[in-house]
């Protein structure tokens, strides 16, 4: 990995992620990758995911190494001791307006401890708070955008939709009258898509709709900076990846992050772990006694919510399909009260389910055992579904999350997409990807793509890895020529 000189001049990044699950996950991987290849690391996180964090892994789980600190932002909202997902938009409006100064704070206080001077800034793509800091000390910055290549591609065409009248909505029927299945073929890199695949922010009445005026205004600030990273890989988001080309500053896809930090070869580094709940290890024992492609698991994220109805529906169908499972269910799925399962069902699956909390979704999604996946189509866990060579259903949630269903299912032949959660619905789906034709060709499919996700992350020829590589020595260390590589 090469030698990047004595402890008080080694390059030292300072990693700052959104602080919710799905963007912590990829840039704590990032960071290892750097730290490995001999770079000093601030991690930052929220004070608040902070103590979750250590309620979820221990008291001692973040004390980290001597060239791997922790370090804490206030994130600008009231204080609460409720463990779940904060509200995004709240979340945003507040990071946004708020803590710029304190970053510049930390960054001082860094700047006058024992540790090498910061020589470069990573951060969240919707955190460009911190390019003020980075401009000011006159340091490269890198921004992550933990999307999916398609759904930043959508994201950064939020100002042309606006332009062109196709949203804000004309009025509330245009959610269901059609209009969403209207088609658009001038995203570059993206053949043509319907309005519905979009992020799904454009969904509004509302011209002062804070996520698009947010949205807007984050992409608007990424041309400040020095490159822009991407967890995906190029055979998978190639004409996508292509077109940023013209209109960005440079654009290095990195990913799969998980297939790549298994190149981390460190004990203590790799014990590091960032999930704000705690995983239940029987999960993967419970899989063990399973057939080869036997399970379906079912998972919906850090930040979905459904309504008990929803949930009781997703319950039957899973029931009626008489197929095993395993399913996720976070103490706050269900919007403003306890996820309830009907006796019922509980009963009549006991022997061919299992329900958990929290589990290590990267283990559960290479174990031989699964045979599919019901998802909110996440970019981390499509991903890593790509990389367990694992088939979807996909009932995206909101976010790009629609855009990363559309792609599954209509580009890369590997989704399966829920249209309304009926329990006679979810039944044939679940069927399909199990025991149908399509299901078959879906996990043929499926198997491909791991392929060429590992090709990707393979050093030192592998595209993502290479990538990796040429962003750490032209971006990262470009102006600190007295680092060898």
């Amino acid at each position: 990995m090469g030698s990047l000189g004595t402890i008080n001049n080694k390059p030292h990044a300072v990693c700052i992620p959104y602080p919710a699950q799905g963007h912590i996950n990829p840039m704590l991987k990032l960071a290892k990758l750097l730290h490995f290849k001999g770079f000093h690391i601030t991690f930052v996180n929220t004070e608040y995911n902070h103590k979750r964090l250590l309620k979820a892994r221990g008291p001692d789980s973040l004390n980290g190494l001597s060239s791997f600190r922790f370090e804490t932002i206030p994130d600008g909202l009231p204080e609460t001791d409720l463990d779940a997902t904060q509200d995004i938009p709240s979340l945003c409006e507040a990071t946004r307006r708020t803590c710029s100064p304190h970053f510049k704070n930390l960054l001082t206080k860094i700047n006058n401890s024992d540790a090498p001077p910061v020589s470069c800034i990573v951060s969240d793509g919707v955190m460009s708070f911190t390019l003020d800091a980075a401009e000011e000390l006159g340091l490269p910055e890198v921004l992550f955008w933990t999307t999916s290549a398609c759904g930043f591609m959508c994201y950064v065409q939020y100002e042309q939709l606006i332009e062109k009248g196709l949203t804000p909505l004309k009025d509330s029927s245009y959610i269901t009258n059609g209009y969403l299945e209207t088609t658009i073929d001038w995203i570059p890199g993206i053949k043509e898509i319907r309005l519905k695949d979009l992020p799904s922010f454009i969904r509004t009445t509302n011209p002062d709709e804070f996520m698009l005026d947010f949205i807007q205004w984050e992409c608007g600030r990424t041309r400040r900076a020095s490159a822009i990273i991407l967890n995906t890989f190029d055979a998978l988001e190639h004409d996508v990846l292509e077109a940023f080309s013209s209109i960005l500053p440079p654009v290095y896809s990195i990913g799969p992050l998980n297939l790549l930090v298994k190149h981390v070869d460190d004990k203590d580094l790799n014990a590091i772990g960032s999930n704000l709940w705690k995983e239940e290890s029987e999960c993967v024992e419970w899989l063990d006694t399973k057939e080869p492609n036997s399970v379906v698991y079912v998972n919906f994220g850090s930040i979905a919510v459904m309504t008990s109805e929803q949930l009781i529906e997703f319950a039957w169908g899973l029931a009626n399909s008489n197929k095993t499972f395993l399913w996720v269910i976070r103490p706050d799925l269900v919007a403003g009260e306890n996820a309830l399962l009907p006796s019922e069902f509980v009963k009549q699956t006991e022997k061919r389910g299992l329900l958990s909390s929290w589990c290590s979704q990267e283990q559960v999604l290479t174990h031989p055992a699964i045979g599919g996946f019901l998802t909110h189509s996440g970019w981390n866990s499509t991903l890593e579904s790509v990389c367990g060579g694992v088939p979807m259903i996909c009932w995206p949630f909101f976010a790009e999350q629609q855009t990363n269903c559309w792609f599954c299912c209509k580009e890369w032949g590997i989704g399966l997409e829920i249209e309304d959660v009926e329990r006679d619905k979810i039944e044939s789906l679940v069927r399909e990807l199990m025991d149908g034709e399509k299901g078959k060709e879906m996990k043929e499919k499926a198997l491909q793509w791991k392929e060429l996700a590992k090709s990707a992350a393979f050093g030192p020829v592998g595209s993502s890895f290479a990538n990796l590589d040429n962003m750490v020595r032209d971006v990262l260390l470009g102006k600190n020529v007295k680092y060898s590589y």
